[in-house]
């Protein structure tokens, strides 16, 4: 038990440190109950309708088209750092990479999901 004490206090610290500051802020923040303050802030519009929209299915499928060249971009931009120490065998291994995600974006533009409606 004596090897976990150090642990436990630190926990115990880590603890009341958190809660101590917590109820200062509390104690020292103004309380100034103003009923503009207590508005919903959006572009200085009131909110209409519901907050429940559904999004058509194209909003999801670029989301992820550009997930897969973001993945690309992290991929390719430390390749082209070290493709001299690579050689040859680095810069076939990166063309099939770059063949795949070729591959991926020709059946989204074959599927229209890069088309905006």
């Amino acid at each position: 038990m004596s090897g976990y004490l150090p642990v436990v206090v630190f926990g115990v610290l880590i603890v009341a440190f958190a809660v101590v500051s917590l109820a200062v802020a509390r104690l020292l923040r103004p309380s100034r109950p103003d009923p503009v303050k207590q508005m919903n802030y959006e572009c200085g519009a009131e909110p209409i309708g519901t907050a429940w929209v559904q999004f058509p299915v194209g909003f999801y499928l670029v989301a992820l088209v550009f997930i897969v060249f973001d993945a690309l971009a992290v991929f390719l931009i430390p390749w082209t750092l070290v493709l001299r120490a690579g050689g040859l065998p680095a810069f076939w291994v990166m063309a099939g990479f770059v063949a795949i995600i070729g591959l991926g974006w020709l059946y989204a533009y074959r599927e229209g999901v890069l088309e905006w409606k």
